[in-house]
């Protein structure tokens, strides 16, 4: 007897729907094919277990399993559950009159409970689309792809349920998620605030201007001069997270196994910081099992990397392309995936190996020598691709004894959403620009042109400070963002001044010079 069952493989965040085929004949053997991982083999042994304890009979009987496309690999545990049904099925254990109709995901355990299974999102995105009546799910994944619409989603406990459900023996009722009311009600429920940043007024000012604009940023201070304390601040001032962003977002996580037994979406930029031991495959993403990086799970929000030259330097130079492009490609002999990174770099280091250059409250024991060898760790092609560089000191004693909280997130963010509006606009023609941080040159020239007085005030900035010639274009787009904060349609000298002063580590002098 022939029974197919219907599940999907994930690979990156494309889903391919699989035929699981079990043809049972005369014999005592166990074939499967169709190109399964190690876990999809031992399945075998899980289900056979599952059938035992719940007083099914693993067919004694040649068994022929095909996962079609049969040139596609699998991966993973997900395949347990339509596996077993359709053994079941065959074996003639159960009658389901509607099983093609249902697409299914899960692993069984020996007790045959479901345990729940990475990538459930992007899967039920792919039921949707291939128009199936529902799709079962462990129940601590029900909440995941219940988020999709206009799909039935069922989330079952036991092997057992699934064989009531669809023999019809036993009625569940589909899972209903109010996706908006979820969106919606947790965007802005943000543990950090910059009410709790006593001084630093200059940096808060340039963090305003990088989530204004989607500029990359570092910070270079001394030890405890709030560097940290900052970055992790800067989601709660960033524009929320429309719809669309927020399920891709939430795609890459259930990909990832990141979300959460009770998460369904996410509503909030994402912070990622990953330690500066972390391993490039960790950070770009790929691995014997593709899997997203930490560049990926920082999509649509900020990666923060703290004591950016500590971390190994072949590591930071793979961080290249992905700021540049947005996306990153993993090419593999056995696979080839695609994931999206399109997200604010931030970082921060201290101006020299003992941390205290510049601090007027320590005294610095490095030599020109070492400070210029110590920030010679990050490549001019990374720094290029940093549109911010601002020098942060420690907050006086005066300003940490204030009484009154500094200006909260909210207000600082209500000046960045008006200034993504504004951008919004200026790029409604060009679909891949959202932003002034990702203006190619020729919009540059088109949106950000200053007059003869900023023309001339760069040409004195780029002599006098030693400014490098990347900074040119650079400094025009932060300009631009600044514009957009005053509400000003031009470019003015003023707002190129304030741009030329975020180019600090550009200047040819700042390892001999006093902060």
């Amino acid at each position: 007897m022939l029974v197919k069952t219907y599940s999907a493989a994930v690979n990156g965040l494309e889903v391919t729907t699989v035929t699981i085929e079990v043809s049972l004949t005369r014999g005592v053997m166990y074939h499967l094919t169709g190109l399964g991982d190690e876990a999809v083999r031992e399945g075998r042994d899980r289900i056979a277990a599952a059938m035992q304890n719940n007083g099914y009979k693993f067919p004694r009987a040649d068994l022929t399993v095909n996962l079609a496309p049969a040139d596609l690999r699998k991966e993973g545990s997900s395949f347990d559950l339509p596996l077993a049904i359709a053994i079941l099925t065959a074996s003639g254990q159960m009658d389901a009159p509607e099983l093609d109709r249902y697409m299914m995901v899960g692993e069984l355990s020996l007790d045959g409970k479901l345990q729940p299974v990475k990538g459930v999102l992007p899967i039920a995105i792919k039921a949707r689309a291939e128009h199936f009546k529902g799709l079962i799910v462990p129940k601590q994944n029900v909440h995941e792809a219940a988020i999709v619409n206009k799909l039935e989603v069922y989330g079952l406990e036991t092997m057992t349920d699934v064989v009531a459900f669809l023999t019809g023996v036993k009625q569940f009722e589909p899972t209903v998620v109010d996706t908006r009311k979820i969106f919606y009600e947790q965007q802005y429920n943000f543990d950090l605030d910059y009410a709790d940043v006593r001084g630093q007024e200059s940096v808060k000012r340039a963090l305003e201007v990088a989530a204004a604009g989607g500029h990359n940023l570092i910070m270079i201070g001394p030890p405890g001069s709030g560097k940290s304390m900052m970055a992790k601040r800067l989601p709660s001032i960033l524009p929320p997270l429309t719809l669309s962003e927020s399920l891709e977002t939430t795609q890459i996580h259930s990909v990832a196994g990141t979300l959460g037994k009770s998460s369904s979406l996410i509503s909030q930029r994402p912070f990622r910081s990953p330690h500066h031991t972390i391993s490039e495959v960790a950070l770009v993403g790929g691995g014997m099992n593709p899997m997203p990086g930490e560049i990926s799970l920082a999509h649509n929000g900020v990666l923060f990397c703290d004591e950016l030259p500590e971390f190994n330097k072949h590591t930071l130079e793979v961080l290249r392309q992905p700021l540049e492009d947005r996306v990153i490609t993993i090419s593999r002999a056995k696979y080839t995936v695609t994931y999206p990174c399109s997200f604010m770099f931030v970082a921060s280091m201290n101006p020299c190996p003992c941390g205290y250059y510049g601090d007027p409250t320590h005294h610095c024991v490095c030599t020109p020598g070492q400070i210029q060898k110590y920030l010679n760790k990050i490549s001019g092609p990374l720094m290029d691709r940093i549109d911010i560089q601002c020098e942060i000191t420690p907050v006086p004693f005066k300003d940490i004894s204030k009484g009154e909280p500094g200006e909260p997130s909210a207000k600082i963010r209500e000046r960045v959403i008006k200034a993504r509006a504004i951008q919004t606009e200026r790029f409604r023609d060009c679909p891949a620009i959202h932003c002034n941080a990702q203006m190619t040159e020729r919009l540059i020239h088109r949106f950000a042109e200053p007059d003869t007085a900023g023309i001339e005030l760069l040409r004195t900035a780029m002599e006098r400070l030693s400014l490098s010639a990347r900074a040119y274009s650079r400094i025009l787009k932060v300009a631009r963002t600044i514009a957009d904060l005053a509400g000003s349609d031009s470019v003015l000298p003023d707002h190129i001044a304030e741009a030329i002063g975020y180019r600090q580590l550009d200047r040819g002098d700042w390892a001999e010079r006093g902060m």
